[in-house]
């Protein structure tokens, strides 16, 4: 070959896009895996449902170069294992609870730290705002990258009396579901259990678990109301507010093409109208599914909201703000929503 002909050809080489990409990024299938029910894009758990919704809508607009497999129902990992598996890009995405990587990075406690978030629209706020640009800006450096915001209020399910007043919580084996949780329930004199949501039925059912504070959907998806004789709902407003995101590992966000990314992140977004209508949805559905089930079913009252989140302030938040700078700045960013 001439030196002519192969500087045309490196030159054509060089022209084209798609052939500097890698070439799985050009034609990829990526796994979405969670630790709740399996469904259908039309029924079941809401959050089982986005991510079919999201897959397919991706697949549609990327002309087919993205496709995806849905592991629900933990079947491709255990559920704590999901985030740092993402981290390390053995995981391509997942919808898990943020606060479940606690262990791992702290500064991720703040998505479900009682009494910090108290409705919806304070909780979606946080994505505009300073402290949801400074999370992803930490999630980032830590090897994540958001792709949908989904937050949901939660509820007690109990298998003796409603839980209301933190003074209800005393002697009670409880779950809460963070560190943070942990340290209020106590404080009002509970023992704490720790374990993911779709371990709570066997726990409840065998009485190592008395009550379990936990989502609306998870509260119904788990089937809680057959080991339950009392729900407080989120409905009237709640001190436990759960930012449950779908997220994606920047090492395989990074080899995707930026059209592929901006189709990925285009979606992401508008799938969180659909995930606050949801939950919105189950925080009232819930409480039709425990009176079904003759349990008692009771709402939280603002007296009782307010006697949690003095109690959150004292232990939950001073303990968060001082485990480093970047829990301290996440705090006091969030409190500015309040």
């Amino acid at each position: 070959m001439s030196v002519i002909t192969r500087r045309t050809v490196l030159a054509a080489l060089a022209a084209s896009p798609l052939l500097l990409q890698p070439a799985w990024a050009q034609n990829a299938t990526l796994k979405i895996s969670h630790q709740f029910p399996g469904g259908t894009v039309t029924e079941g758990d809401f959050r089982d449902r986005l991510t079919r919704m999201f897959a397919a809508e991706v697949e549609k607009r990327s002309k087919g170069s993205l496709k995806f497999e849905i592991y629900p129902g933990s079947s491709l990992m255990k559920t704590n294992a999901q985030f740092s598996a993402m981290r390390k890009g053995a995981l391509d995405m997942s919808l898990v609870p943020l606060s479940y990587a606690g262990g791992e990075v702290p500064e991720v406690n703040i998505g479900l730290m009682p009494g910090l978030v108290t409705s919806y629209e304070q909780a979606y706020g946080w994505k505009n705002a300073e402290v949801g640009k400074e999370l992803s800006r930490i999630l980032n450096e830590k090897g994540i990258v958001l792709i949908s915001w989904i937050w949901q209020a939660g509820g007690v399910a109990s298998r003796t009396k409603p839980v209301i007043d933190p003074d209800d919580a005393k002697g009670m084996k409880i779950r809460g579901g963070s560190r943070e949780m942990d340290l209020i329930l106590k404080a009002a004199g509970a023992a704490v259990v720790s374990l993911p949501s779709n371990e709570i039925y066997a726990a409840m059912q065998t009485g190592a678990m008395e009550a379990a504070l936990t989502s609306s959907t998870s509260l119904i998806s788990f089937r809680l109301e057959e080991v339950s004789k009392a729900l407080t709902t989120g409905r009237a407003g709640a001190y436990w507010f759960m930012f449950e995101p779908l997220m994606m590992s920047k090492a395989v966000f990074d080899r995707l093409s930026k059209d592929q990314q901006a189709t990925i992140m285009a979606v992401g977004a508008e799938m969180e109208a659909f995930a606050l209508n949801s939950a919105k949805a189950d925080d009232q559905a819930v409480a039709d599914v425990y009176a079904k089930a003759k349990a008692k079913v009771v709402d939280l009252n603002p007296a009782a909201l307010k006697k949690w989140q003095t109690i959150a302030r004292a232990t939950a938040w001073k303990d968060y703000g001082e485990r480093n700078e970047n829990c301290a700045k996440l705090l006091k960013l969030a409190e500015k929503t309040l």
